[in-house]
């Protein structure tokens, strides 16, 4: 192949990351270009709003508003992909690795919707797609699951993949203070978008957690086909109720793979998690993913999984990588090669909801008279749900008590149930919250 001295880059999108990535490559570009033998040059830059004002400067002559230009523009060899959302991007990634471009992206939305169609044109047109900043920011995740870890397969991923909902219970936990009270700090600190919903509703999680599960096994899992559950419902009492029975709280993101049935299960949701192990200790904004193969045993990983300097960290990996791929024609390993490497071309089933095992914690508002717990234990009984532990506290309410419970093992599809049932009882105020216990066999 013919080896291109300079190395020609386009930058669509340039808000918080875009500009992170600008100020960065300008700042190490000498160091850069040392280590990779080539001239890098940042040619173009879109934006959508040509006089709005930046903390980088960029010359104007480089910017314009035609971000599917850039995307196409013939002397350029790699695109930055930082627009964000599933419209615009998909049209500039899809004619960027048309034109057999690299493109390299930070969106997680974006893959988890469209990744499928983005690989398939990719491999048609011999463009190449990185996106090691699509999920947990600086920490190195793609990386360490795609090459650093080949030779396992991945029983068990584990992780905090959202910072805001960190940063939130972590403040609880510190303070002593309410959900709203730290979500509306958290909103005016800018570590909460104004419309909140994406990050504690679980669902910015739930993306990240498909683009892991389609790189450990080669199979996308869509947000219809997880359990998704955000941390709205955590009280302070949930808190203090865990770390009396030893656990903190976590948003995580659950990836477990049954390679005897070859089924898969992705869980979004808040967990008690036991306070000796690592990720009960990741606090703020931080991430945290623990990644058990069938080889290394549990690798954990900790960073910071937000914020302009992390993400574009991340972004500037992958275009020198992109680099090495177009100076010598090396190229990644695709993420279902990667995948298939041990299941053969064993493409994973979605697991049943009976497949999916765990202890739970489950809190109830039940009416202040006799013969409450029974009526609970009968409900539970029927779906052959054993109680380990029962801790009974007053409530806010005079009328009520507040009945904390937590069970043996069983399923999903029986706690599912369960709570149906429980619902129906006169004796049940409010609806119960339902909380998993993680106490993964690592």
């Amino acid at each position: 192949m013919t080896k291109p001295s300079t190395i020609r880059i386009g930058i669509c999108g340039l808000g918080t990351v875009g500009q992170g990535v600008w100020k960065h490559l300008e700042r190490s570009r000498a160091d850069l270009q040392s280590r990779l033998g080539v001239t890098i040059e940042l040619h173009r830059g879109a934006v959508r709003d040509l006089s709005k004002r930046r903390t980088v400067d960029i010359p104007v002559e480089k910017l314009t508003t035609d971000a599917l230009a850039v995307a196409t523009d013939p002397s350029l060899h790699i695109i930055c992909e930082l627009i964000g959302g599933t419209g615009l991007a998909r049209e500039v990634t899809l004619a960027a690795l048309k034109a057999g471009k690299v493109v390299v992206s930070a969106n997680k939305a974006l893959l988890c919707d469209h990744g499928a169609e983005i690989f398939a044109t990719a491999r048609k047109h011999g463009g190449h797609f990185l996106f090691e900043a699509s999920v947990a920011g600086g920490i190195p995740i793609i990386k360490a699951v795609r090459e650093g870890l080949v030779a396992n397969r991945f029983k068990l991923i584990y992780g905090i993949l959202n910072g805001t909902c960190n940063y939130i219970l972590t403040r609880m936990v510190q303070e002593g203070a309410s959900y709203p009270t730290i979500l509306a700090d958290a909103k005016r600190l800018g570590y909460a978008e104004a419309d909140e919903a994406l990050d504690v509703d679980g669902w910015d999680t739930a993306h990240k957690a498909s683009i892991l599960a389609f790189l450990a096994h080669g199979v996308w899992v869509k947000t219809d086909q997880m359990i998704v559950e955000g941390i709205s419902k955590i009280t302070q009492a949930d808190l203090k109720h865990a770390a009396t029975l030893g656990y903190g709280i976590k948003l995580l993101a659950v990836i477990t793979r049954d390679f005897e049935a070859n089924q898969v299960f992705v869980r979004i949701h808040p967990t008690l998690l036991p306070k000796d192990r690592v990720l009960a200790n990741v606090n703020g904004v931080f991430n945290g993913i623990a990644v058990t193969g069938d080889v290394v045993g549990t690798t954990t990983y900790i960073g910071r999984g937000a914020g302009q300097d992390a993400t574009a960290s991340a972004v500037i990996s992958d275009i020198a990588d992109a680099v090495a791929l177009l100076t010598t024609g090396k190229a990644p390993m695709l993420p279902e090669e990667a995948a298939s490497i041990h299941d053969r071309g064993r493409n994973p089933s979605i697991a049943p909801l009976d497949k999916i095992r765990s202890r739970y914690y489950l809190r109830m508002t039940v009416k202040d008279e006799p013969g409450v717990l029974a009526q609970v234990a009968t409900v539970m009984a029927n779906h052959a749900i054993s109680i380990a532990s029962v801790i009974q506290t007053s409530s806010e309410r005079s009328d009520a008590a507040s009945l904390i419970l937590t069970t043996h093992e069983s399923d999903e599809r029986a706690m599912g149930q369960t709570l149906a049932d429980l619902q129906k009882l006169s004796s049940i105020l409010e609806a119960p919250l339902l909380l998993r216990i993680g106490d993964f066999e690592e």
